[in-house]
């Protein structure tokens, strides 16, 4: 599973890439584990080597989730891990990181994406828009608390199944249809309980579409921080 010597059978190459950072894992003593969305290749996981080193050159804040990366990556079609050989930071967040709710908002998006990313190579678009999502986020002032559900009612169109605005929700809620449409940071008002209920269906919507999806957690942190 892990790389080794076999690696010199195999052709590797080098690639330049974006990604955004999605989850990681200790491995061993001072290295981690890390899984990438890269703009070239879907979901990436990489080795990192002494990253956990108080001397090491690369800082584990780097790969924070969602953290977004320009990388210069070793790519072997197929390998379960791969390496990085070169890494920094696409965008250095300014918001995000000090604003609880915008943290909270990033902590669930990321939940979702690792559920529903996949190691595929054709998802440019995807990424581009969860980048772009992710720009705009740290850059807006206000008007943010919605953002998770308009995230969800946009990713649907990049998954490959119609947003929840669609006819089968629109009966029940109206207002999804107003916030698949509109730009990130336009205000609506919802109070918190509509909020939630409106997160709930957009949830429910994602599991009848992905066997796979399962349960959220970070859903609970959404509710406490913005939904009362």
């Amino acid at each position: 599973m892990w790389i080794n010597n076999l690696e010199l059978q195999v052709k590797v190459s080098l690639h330049k890439t974006r990604g955004i950072v999605l989850r990681y894992i200790k491995y061993r003593e001072t290295s981690i584990i890390t899984h990438i969305f890269t703009e070239e290749f879907g979901v990436q996981a990489y080795v990192v080597n002494g990253v956990r080193n108080k001397k090491a050159k690369l800082k584990i804040a780097l790969f924070q989730p969602p953290a977004l990366l320009d990388l210069v990556v070793y790519h072997r079609a197929g390998a379960e891990i791969n390496r990085l050989s070169e890494v920094k930071s696409a965008y250095p967040y300014h918001s995000i990181p000090f604003d609880v709710r915008k943290s909270t908002i990033c902590l669930f998006v990321t939940e979702i994406l690792n559920k529903v990313v996949k190691e595929e190579s054709q998802m440019e678009n995807t990424f581009e828009f969860v980048f772009h999502s992710l720009l705009t986020l740290d850059n807006l002032s206000g008007d943010f608390e919605n953002f998770h559900l308009q995230f969800l009612l946009k990713l649907t169109r990049y998954l490959g199944f119609d947003a929840p605005a669609s006819r089968e929700l629109m009966a029940i809620n109206p207002e999804l249809s107003t916030l698949a449409t509109s730009a990130f940071g336009a205000t609506f008002l919802l109070n918190s309980s509509r909020r939630w209920e409106l997160l709930q269906h957009i949830i429910q919507y994602y599991k009848s579409h992905i066997d796979s999806f399962g349960e959220i957690q970070s859903d609970k942190i959404i509710r406490e921080v913005f939904h009362g």
